[in-house]
């Protein structure tokens, strides 16, 4: 969603091996058929038309999510209300002169404004972020001088906001394009001038966060009756969310306080990166080189193709599908198959091991960093944010959290309890039907009679033969019918129906739009009637390990906004960006997708679609900007349902070679597949849910007390976590209850936990199952008047267009 300017960034589900499948970024699936479900209106007091039955995804929009005061601003010379539409440029007066020619303080692509990813490079970052920020703190300060000069009574919403936006823009533009290239083009020099600037963009976030002017003036706005009360819906979230985020950013402290919590942002931006370089240097460190073609006993065709190409991208250059050498990493289109295919098990605990202890301190397979260790990381970051949480007077984080979304910290921990409850003895259930499965097949018989327990590594491999044997299908027959192109070509014709504008591909090289990897493309969507366009977005769909975070997510490049409209035109158009990290193509074949890819990229475009098909031109609120954390996964899983939808799936899932188009019997057996050991999915994610919260409430309250009494909490470096208050332990004690295959002694999965420790979800992970319950009503609109009455459903789609879609966070979500 939004960022924030304390470079957070939000994606996808982390990787991780669930206790009852392989579950990845962006490719977690539950549906459990719970018989127990809360409704929204019992966990926040509203009325909801009813809740349907959950499920899991956990693909990740960007972060950076900032107070709505970060839409920073330049000043005019005179208390004087300025509309919306003013030239821009009576807000960005200054005496600091900006270098035009560094790529990051210009653009391209003409009217549209892009990033000039291929020409930026690393030393551009400090001149470029330096100056702006001189030029921004001189308009802040005018704006401050001309607020101050002025009385209550006589600031309007157009004395601030419009001011605000003006100088925000510049550098979301600015610091978002170095912090998308560091996802997804990352290098040590990038990393290096990343770090060398960003606590100074850190610091003036906290200096317009803090700004007593701009606060005073919200204020002033709020309280008079006449001009709140002129004010629209939108414009009054506005408000309201910059008072609310300004007292939450500090705006309210006594000096000291303010200087200790100023102090404690710039500690735990430092920390998010670091957490972040971490993970990925363990992640692209591994590698497990095969030459024997019984270690690949089992692997589909799809993924030897891939683990040979990888061989030869590492120096073999004769590597072949058929008789290698073959190369293994733990990037999901690599890691996942092993698991689910491989049958030697000891090498498949090779990879899980690996995998589980990435970014911790038994990733010895790490070699050109001394340390990679995130467990002191990861106990700097709670106790930072639990003494922030406390300096602004919550008991904890997690209320903290909670101040800015739908739910409060006791309804989110107890729909989390209820659906815990409810699936728990399923889950059992569905794990000894597995380990009776692999027994009767000769799995469990040891050395001198003794009986093997079903791991962790085994669970995905026989999960796997239990779904081919109970449903008569193997996922891999369906690759060659989910070629990327037929699946873009479908979910496009979706999108058309559904909401009215066609989507086109755009020529990068014609029309002069920047790239930053020659696989990346662009597109351009237009209103169905008028031809008009509406928005624009980038893919870049494939895994590049080397240089490319994990996962699945959305992110914004720039808004739609009235204000910051191109000459001739009434308002800037919305661009996003679409990011996942699918199967590329091998061997001169297209992509060719799994099943849950083809759910990530619907996933993904759902995000997509609230960003660029909003109507609100104030762009505080436009798209996904405003939007309470835990109702935005609204959209996105709304548009994973579409892909049990026959007409839908038919009509993208057509063999690349042959262009037959997917069986009907198969497609039964996929929507029979679907809630195949959904109990324990769901419970691997509400594991993590459940962790998330309690980290952020109970283990860092009793780490503050055990602090003062004198107690060592955090004994985590040789005990691996097993001291009482070790984060490790904490997840072990809250696994007792939320998992039924107990964790390896060397479980680090936390290490890698992204989500929570350099992400937006911090004391939010629950909100994927939160916004599940407002999609499945959604969903059930269209199921109620039909799913092949394309008249109607034509008509719920321009319905869920003009209002999730359209209104985004100008209306409270359960206002929508």
């Amino acid at each position: 969603m939004y960022r924030s300017l304390g470079a957070i960034t939000m994606s996808s589900a982390p990787m991780f091996v669930s206790t009852s499948g392989v579950s990845g970024r962006g490719a977690c699936r539950a549906q459990c058929m719970v018989r127990h479900v809360c409704t929204i209106s019992a966990m926040c007091g509203a009325s909801t038309r009813r809740s349907n039955p959950m499920r899991a995804r956990t693909t990740r929009i960007s972060a950076w999510r900032a107070p709505a005061l970060l839409y920073l601003a330049a000043a005019s010379s005179t208390c004087v209300s300025m509309s919306a539409s003013s030239e821009h440029s009576n807000y960005t007066k200054t005496t600091t002169t900006l270098d035009r020619t560094n790529p990051l303080l210009s653009t391209a692509g003409g009217s549209l404004l892009l990033p000039r990813f291929n020409d930026i490079h690393p030393d551009h970052i400090r001149p470029a972020i330096t100056s702006l920020l001189k030029s921004l703190e001189e308009r802040l300060s005018l704006l401050e001088t001309n607020l101050a000069s002025c009385s209550s009574s006589s600031i309007k919403y157009d004395d601030v906001v419009p001011p605000l936006e003006a100088l925000g823009d510049e550098l979301e533009r600015a610091w978002g394009a170095v912090n998308h290239l560091k996802s997804v083009k990352d290098t040590e020099e990038l990393r290096k001038a990343v770090e060398d600037v960003q606590p100074t963009v850190v610091a003036f976030g906290s200096r317009v966060a803090q700004s007593n002017a701009v606060y005073n003036a919200f204020k002033a706005i709020q309280n008079n009756a006449t001009a709140y009360g002129a004010l629209s819906a939108a414009r009054k979230r506005v408000v309201d969310k910059n008072v609310r985020d300004a007292e939450l950013g500090g705006v309210a402290l006594e000096e000291e306080q303010k200087q200790r919590f100023n102090e404690i942002k710039q500690q735990l931006a430092k920390l998010s990166t670091t957490f972040s370089n971490n993970v990925l240097d363990s992640t692209k460190a591994f590698v497990l080189r095969l030459t024997e073609k019984s270690d690949v006993k089992g692997l589909p065709a799809s993924a030897l193709a891939l683990a040979a190409q990888q061989a030869r991208a590492k120096g073999d250059e004769n590597a072949t599908a058929e008789n290698g050498p073959w190369v293994m990493t733990l990037d999901a289109p690599s890691f996942v198959p092993f698991l689910q295919h491989a049958e030697r098990r000891e090498l498949r605990e090779k990879m899980y091991k690996a995998s589980l202890t990435r970014a911790s301190e038994l990733a010895t397979y790490v070699t050109e960093r001394d340390d990679v260790n995130n467990i002191p990381v990861c106990e700097q970051i709670l106790s930072l944010r639990h003494e922030r949480a406390q300096l602004l007077g919550f008991e904890h984080y997690a209320k903290l959290s909670m101040a800015s979304k739908m739910a409060t910290f006791e309804s989110a921990s107890e729909q989390m309890e209820k659906l815990r409850f409810a699936c728990f003895a399923i889950a059992q259930d569905e794990h000894e039907q597995l380990t009776q499965f692999a027994r009767k097949r000769g799995f469990g018989e040891g050395e001198e009679g003794e009986t093997q327990k079903l791991e962790h590594w085994d669970v995905p491999f026989w999960a796997e033969r239990l779904k081919e044997e109970t449903f008569g299908f193997e996922e891999e027959t369906l690759r060659p019918y989910f070629s990327l192109p037929r699946v873009l070509d479908g979910l496009f014709a979706l999108v058309k129906r559904l909401f009215e504008v066609d989507v086109v591909e755009v020529d990068v090289k014609e029309r002069g739009i920047p790239v930053w990897d020659d696989s990346v493309r662009f597109f351009e969507l237009r209103d169905e009637k008028t031809r008009d366009a509406v928005a624009y977005f980038y893919l870049d769909a494939f895994s590049r390990p080397a240089e490319k975070r994990g996962g699945a997510w959305m992110d914004e490049v720039v808004g739609r906004s009235a204000l910051c409209a191109p000459v001739d035109a009434d308002v800037r158009l919305p661009v996003a960006h679409m990011v996942t990290n699918q199967s590329p193509p091998v061997d001169g074949q297209p992509s060719l997708m799994t099943f849950r890819e083809v759910e990530t990229l619907f996933h993904e475009l759902g995000h997509a679609l609230q960003h660029m098909l909003t109507k609100q031109d104030d762009a505080p609120v436009a798209g996904i900007r405003g939007v309470e954390w835990d109702a935005v996964e609204l959209p996105s899983t709304f548009m994973e349902n579409w892909v049990y939808d026959r007409e839908t799936l038919l009509g993208l899932a057509q063999h690349f070679e042959t262009g037959e188009t997917l069986p009907n019997e198969l497609f039964d057996k996929i929507v029979k597949a679907k809630k195949f050991r959904a109990a324990s999915l769901l419970l691997r994610q509400l594991h993590f849910s459940i962790v998330d919260l309690e980290l952020h409430s109970d283990y860092s309250t009793a780490a503050v007390g055990a602090v003062g009494s004198g107690d060592d909490v955090c004994a985590t470096q040789d005990s691996g976590g097993e001291a009482r208050g070790g984060i490790l332990a904490f997840e072990r004690r809250v696994g007792e209850r939320t998992l039924v295959l107990a964790p390896q002694e060397y479980d680090r999965f936390l290490c890698s936990f992204g989500h929570i420790f350099a992400g937006g979800y911090a004391a939010g992970y629950y909100s994927y199952k939160w916004a599940e319950i407002l999609s499945a009503d959604a969903f059930a609109a269209f199921e109620e008047v039909g799913l092949q009455n394309d008249d109607k459903v034509r008509a719920v789609g321009r319905q869920f267009r003009d209002t999730v879609l359209a209104l985004g966070g100008g209306l409270a979500p359960l206002e929508v």
